[in-house]
């Protein structure tokens, strides 16, 4: 385990026990020494399920599996390995999982789509499933309501701190409490969903509604994020919701009293999607990037997106250079409309460009002050609509080489 991010949270979130769901973290020696590498959350009867993953065309075995599970809206168990992604493994891949599945179902006593299966790591090797199926009468004889840390540290590969977020919210009137947990550090350019996230609440609410509310809060938060622009085999986002809660029935996602628990969904999921990308492999700097004046909030983003992933601005902000120069040319190359002679670009709230050039009077001194912190601004209006986005990600640095250089070894 490499030392904890610069940018990690100086206190992590305690997430306290919530009506209907038990966890649990077990070593089962995929590939890992001296740590846990399994996670099983165990849900009550009646669960609700909703999730996102990956559009990668290479997905992994358990994405495919749990794409068609999902159709089924409900579930019983969770099952999360690190250490392997059972990603291009071909059919083998896909008879692990279903022995992963069956043996699950039968252990705890429901249906095979009632169980969904994750895994994280190395891409390409065969996953020895018999070590999680030999495991798990064992991990979920510890099964524990007060499981959640050790859970969300079970999942974690090249990450350097657990990723926890909880917030409560009320569903006409009722108290329900949302608990989540994730990880991912590197391949961080989501595409619909994030590396491994898991979501749960006690709210009651259909598994179509889940979906709604999941679908739309993902664009500004995991979809808003990027480290290295590379989209993983197995990015994952689930949200379980028990019903013990006991709120009155909602549904629809439009229902006016879903309102406050709409926005405390999305203000957990963008906690964690900003604690992936502070804790991005080998990051110094955590940058936001806005960009506004395009002609529409998609064409905004991808002009963002363009900025955040540039080797050359991602650089410039590990050298804590001022280059501005480059956020410029990665405008340009977005492939989306921009003004040149009415581009506009500010540093840390410093005008640095105005009206295709450099700004009168700009004095660098204050914007180099800026680039020195951990925290990095960058905002940009384009000059030809009312479009805007904001998108996050962190600086490039040797670090980044020197842990996935050593990757597999």
């Amino acid at each position: 385990m490499t030392a904890i991010s610069p940018l990690a949270p100086k206190t992590y979130a305690t997430l306290q026990p919530l009506a209907g769901v038990r966890l649990a973290a077990h070593a089962c020696g995929l590939r890992y020494k001296g740590r846990n590498d399994l996670m099983v959350a165990e849900l009550c009867p009646g669960t609700t399920v909703a999730g996102v993953f990956t559009r990668s065309l290479t997905a992994s075995a358990p994405v495919l599996w749990c794409r068609e599970a999902l159709t089924g809206g409900e579930a019983r168990l969770l099952v999360v390995n690190s250490g392997n992604a059972n990603a291009f493994t071909g059919s083998a891949g896909v008879a692990s999982v279903r022995r992963t599945v069956d043996a699950a179902a039968a252990t705890v006593g429901c249906g095979a789509r009632q169980v969904f299966v994750a895994s994280t790591g190395t891409i390409g090797v065969p996953l020895d499933d018999g070590k999680i199926t030999a495991a798990l009468s064992a991990i979920l004889a510890k099964l524990s309501a007060d499981g959640w840390d050790e859970a969300a540290r079970a999942i974690m590969t090249t990450d350097t701190y657990p990723k926890t977020a909880t917030r409560s919210a009320r569903i006409g009137g009722v108290e329900v409490r949302i608990n989540g947990f994730c990880k991912g550090a590197g391949m961080i350019a989501p595409d619909m969903a994030t590396m491994l996230a898991y979501v749960f609440t006690d709210a009651a609410l259909p598994a179509g509604v889940l979906q709604d509310l999941l679908a739309k809060g993902v664009d500004s938060s995991f979809n808003s994020i990027t480290v290295d622009s590379d989209t993983s085999t197995s990015d994952t986002l689930m949200l379980f919701a028990t019903g013990r809660a006991g709120n009155p029935a909602v549904t629809k996602a439009s229902d006016p009293r879903l309102g406050d628990f709409r926005r405390k969904l999305d203000d957990l999921l963008l906690d964690l999607a900003l604690q992936v990308v502070k804790d991005g492999e080998g990051a110094s700097k955590f940058v936001r990037i806005s960009v506004s004046g395009a002609a529409s909030r998609r064409a905004a983003k991808r002009i963002a997106l363009a900025i955040a992933n540039s080797p050359l601005v991602k650089t410039a902000v590990a050298g804590e250079d001022a280059n501005w120069g480059r956020i410029v040319m990665a405008v340009g190359k977005a492939g989306e409309k921009a003004d040149r002679d009415r581009l506009s670009i500010r540093i840390g709230g410093i005008e640095v460009a105005r009206e295709g050039q450099v700004a009168p009077g700009y004095d660098e001194a204050p914007v180099t002050a800026h680039m020195k912190g951990t925290d990095i601004r960058f905002d940009v209006d384009v000059g030809v609509g009312r479009g805007r986005a904001t998108v996050w990600t962190c600086d490039l640095t040797h670090a980044y080489i020197d842990i996935n250089g050593s990757y597999r070894t």
